[in-house]
């Protein structure tokens, strides 16, 4: 009788193991990711359409192999990984550092480092082991004194510094994104945020007509008088914030970016001033989408994705293939995937136990919703061109398996939720 109980109890324990280990393969914060990668290989397929320089096989494997190392990431608790943090850090530090020795350059650009059978882009690295080591920094600490902006700041703009001089504006920008995401997830007051961001707005009236800023910065002053306790020393810091980047902004757009970093941030108002140059792939990536009508000319029928006109539509432009292919229709299916998975990551980071796994699940959701907002504007011509790919659909190795290593540590935190635990 004993025998019989332990044998059931045994069968019962692997049964409920089994239907554990089904539950989370068949997750949606898995499958999405996946189903993302296989429509965006038949769409690579489409692109290069020659079997043996085709990339559609390699973006399919690599993202089963991310698939499985994300559901394998799930079942490790992320306390165990707190002390590895660190080292993780400084091995992205250092991998950003030997890109300026011994990087591989593409289109002017040194972002990767080859391993002999492989490279990789250490900056994608570094944007996770950013958000990871942040978070340890920001954990148990509410952002409410300036002091308190030092260390998460050092965190980032060390980093940050390496990948904008590479240069990568598109990756440097979002570090500046899900750290402020971060830092106002702690609490840091909304106003800080403003002040920092509105120094874009700063930079463009310059341009535009800088009597503007007579009122403007007067208005930045207000902002930081009513959101901290020392008012006046904080409002004069802000002003003088305001102030020097106004002066800066000439010096840093004549000698700060390349040429044809410029051409991209102007480019797009107006890509029929150049439409042989800076202005073809806006152009272009218009067209196809706007060709694919409500359904699309279907899977590899594409006329300007065959005829290649969009060069290396594959990378940034996936989207304006999948306009073009699956129309309006195809377009409107991919972005409620986005949604229903940034939807349930800031799901995860609000029924997190602790306020470390809260704000990696939060910046990892920021770092994805910033990619496929300024991607989609790309593509649609209502944003410059950056260099900023679509997660999980964009071809690029080293990005694809970094986005499954993100959402394989949001499951972790998500089996071990509040909400699991009180239902």
């Amino acid at each position: 009788m004993l025998k019989e109980i332990s044998l059931f109890s045994k069968r019962q324990f692997f049964q409920k193991k089994e239907n554990s280990i089904r539950r989370y393969l068949l997750s949606p914060l898995l499958l999405i990711p996946l189903s993302l990668v296989v429509i965006s290989s038949v769409l690579i397929k489409s692109i290069q359409r020659d079997f043996l320089v085709s990339d559609f096989l390699s973006h399919l494997l690599t993202g089963i192999f991310g698939y499985f190392i994300a559901f394998l990431i799930s079942y490790v608790p992320l306390d165990r990984l707190k002390r590895y943090l660190i080292p993780f850090y400084f091995f992205s530090l250092i991998s950003l550092s030997l890109i300026y020795f011994f990087g591989i350059s593409v289109y002017g650009a040194q972002r990767w480092l080859s391993l002999g059978i492989f490279s990789f882009q250490p900056s994608e690295v570094a944007k996770l082991s950013t958000i990871l080591t942040l978070a340890l920094v920001l954990d148990r600490k509410i952002i409410s004194k300036v002091n308190d902006l030092v260390l998460p700041f050092f965190i980032v703009i060390i980093p940050w510094l390496l990948i904008f001089f590479q240069p990568d504006l598109g990756t440097s920008l979002v570090l500046i994104v899900f750290t402020f995401v971060m830092l106002y997830w702690s609490q840091m007051p909304i106003e800080w945020i403003l002040i920092v961001v509105f120094c874009i707005a700063t930079a463009i009236l310059y341009f535009v007509s800088i009597h503007f800023l007579i009122f403007w910065i007067p208005f930045i002053g207000y902002l930081a008088y009513r959101s901290s306790q020392k008012k006046i020393i904080f409002s004069s810091l802000a002003i003088s914030l305001h102030l020097l980047v106004a002066k800066l902004t000439p010096i840093l757009w004549k000698f700060g970016l390349k040429d044809y970093q410029k051409d991209r941030l102007i480019l797009f108002l107006d890509p029929g001033r150049d439409p042989l140059g800076g202005g073809y792939h806006l152009l272009q990536s218009k067209i196809a989408i706007g060709s694919g009508g409500f359904w699309g000319s279907g899977l590899l029928r594409g006329k300007l994705t065959y005829l290649q006109f969009i060069p290396e539509q594959h990378t940034d432009f996936i989207f304006s293939a999948l306009g073009e292919e699956l129309g309006f229709f195809g377009c409107i299916l991919i972005l409620f995937l986005f949604f229903v998975l940034i939807w349930q990551l800031i799901e995860i980071a609000k029924n997190a136990r602790t306020n470390f796994e809260s704000l990696i699940v939060i910046g990892v959701a920021s770092t994805f919703l910033f990619q496929i907002i300024i991607n989609l504007f790309m593509t649609i011509g209502l944003g410059p061109v950056t260099g900023i790919p679509l997660p999980f659909m964009s071809y690029g190795r080293t990005s694809l398996l970094i986005n499954f290593i993100s959402i394989g540590l949001a499951l972790s935190i998500f089996k071990r939720s509040r909400s699991l635990r009180n239902p």
